[in-house]
């Protein structure tokens, strides 16, 4: 650093998300000049050799995108492969992805706030640190994953990269005596579910909003997490197969992952602050209730409150695992028969970090002909690169260390799952 108002602030290695990437900072004259998130993990081209595969293997191929949301590939696949060969699964099928799918919100949302963001806001570099003075909390937090894990476990086969999901269902689906040690289990959860958003809604939060366009689905009557309808809180609303007519995906130079737009409408911003926006009022009541104790209003456009929306969605999840539970027929068959046909299908749902498209266009033998995914953390960069560059530019008296700590824990906010993003930090700030 050559002055404070001319600067380079570079982060090799970003560290409490998932994947691997770096950051550069550009400062001339006191004036942010560039801010660039370097996703080098290389691309793994799932899309690419998904060509020539049975239309019955993408739903397991999708999953081993990601580790940590591994179910929401898997039925945004299902979804597009079944709309592709004109099938709807029976109503006590969709009950049981939807219950799966909580799970892996549940999951996912405890790991994010227990051991990746909440270090950031008590002041521990990590979960392990925090453990050692506040163990009761990290274990709170770890009872609440395995309450995701045992969800997915039951129904999945196992927690990470399920095996019991098919195009057309399940190979096995359980029974209700099955289901009903997972209800004692989510009773329990509940509580911790309820007890994490009073906890997190007290932390204290630095003073900042974003202005991006917020986009998620929508499903009017409940909180859309399987399903829906892309809507965004600017009047836009467009069917699933127009996704990619209003999603621009482009390269840029210093990222292996693709940046997306609206188009004609620029940059916007998907996960849990736009599905809360846009559908809060078909939480629960227990979840609004939540949400009034994590301090939240009608719409949040803080990012480092997203904590305290992915706590209400916890809860909700929690809840809606009980009454998916509760309401439980086991179906006539575990699937539905999906005959191939050449057709192009379209799938998206509610990754716990937003909206995850797929589409498929099938041969008439079942081969996959093309494939195309767009994830969601790919789609959030341009946004999470416009509020760094604001960030910064308000924040340029801290030294390179603080700065880089809290651009660390700004970007920690969207739960960036950089391997999702196949198509993360190391920060660097120049300073001259």
């Amino acid at each position: 650093m050559t002055h404070r108002t001319d600067r380079a602030l570079h982060v090799a290695a970003l560290a409490r998300v998932e994947g691997e990437g770096a950051m550069r900072v550009r400062v001339d004259g006191g004036r942010v000049t560039e801010v660039a998130l370097n996703i080098y993990e290389p691309p793994r081209f799932f899309e690419a050799f998904l060509r020539g595969r049975r239309y019955t293997e993408p739903p397991d191929i999708t999953a081993r995108i990601c580790g940590i949301c591994p179910v929401a590939y898997q039925m945004s696949a299902c979804q597009a492969i079944e709309d592709a060969c004109g099938v709807t699964v029976d109503p006590a099928i969709a009950d049981l992805r939807r219950l799966l799918y909580c799970g892996e919100w549940i999951e996912s949302h405890a790991l994010h706030i227990y051991l990746l963001h909440a270090p950031d806001f008590l002041g521990y570099p990590g979960a392990v640190e925090l453990a050692r003075d506040h163990r009761p909390l990290v274990e709170r937090g770890l009872a609440l994953k395995k309450a995701g894990n045992d969800i997915l476990e039951l129904l999945g086969g196992r927690a990470i990269h399920p095996v019991n999901i098919r195009v057309g269902g399940f190979y096995r689906v359980p029974s209700r005596a099955e289901l009903a040690p997972l209800a004692k289990t989510l009773r329990r959860a509940l509580d911790d579910a309820l007890a994490t958003a009073a906890w997190v809604g007290g932390f204290d939060f630095p003073d900042f909003a974003h202005d991006h366009e917020l986009l998620a689905l929508v499903e009017p009557g409940r909180y859309a997490i399987e399903r829906g309808t892309p809507a965004t809180d600017r009047g836009l609303r467009f069917a699933v197969r127009e996704f990619e007519q209003h999603v621009i995906e482009e390269q840029v130079p210093h990222s292996t992952a693709l940046h997306a737009r609206l188009a004609g409408r620029g940059r916007y911003l998907t996960g849990p602050l736009a599905r809360y926006a846009l559908s809060n009022q078909w939480l629960s009541p227990l979840a609004r209730q939540a949400a009034g104790a994590a301090g939240l209003g009608a719409v949040c456009r803080n990012p480092f409150r997203s904590i305290a929306v992915r706590a209400v969605e916890l809860v909700y999840a929690v809840e809606e695992a009980l009454r998916l539970i509760h309401a439980y027929q086991p179906p006539a068959a575990p699937a539905v028969a999906v005959p191939a046909r050449a057709a192009t299908g379209y799938g998206a749902t509610e990754a716990p970090r937003g909206t995850l498209f797929h589409r498929y266009a099938l041969r008439a033998d079942g081969t996959v002909a093309s494939a195309r995914i767009v994830p969601p953390t790919s789609q959030n960069q341009a946004a999470i690169e416009d509020d760094l560059r604001q960030f910064v530019q308000a924040r340029l008296d801290l030294d390179d260390a603080r700065l880089t700590a809290q651009c660390e824990q700004a970007i920690r906010n969207y739960d960036p799952c950089i391997s999702c993003a196949t198509h993360f930090l190391e920060l660097t700030v120049e300073r001259t």
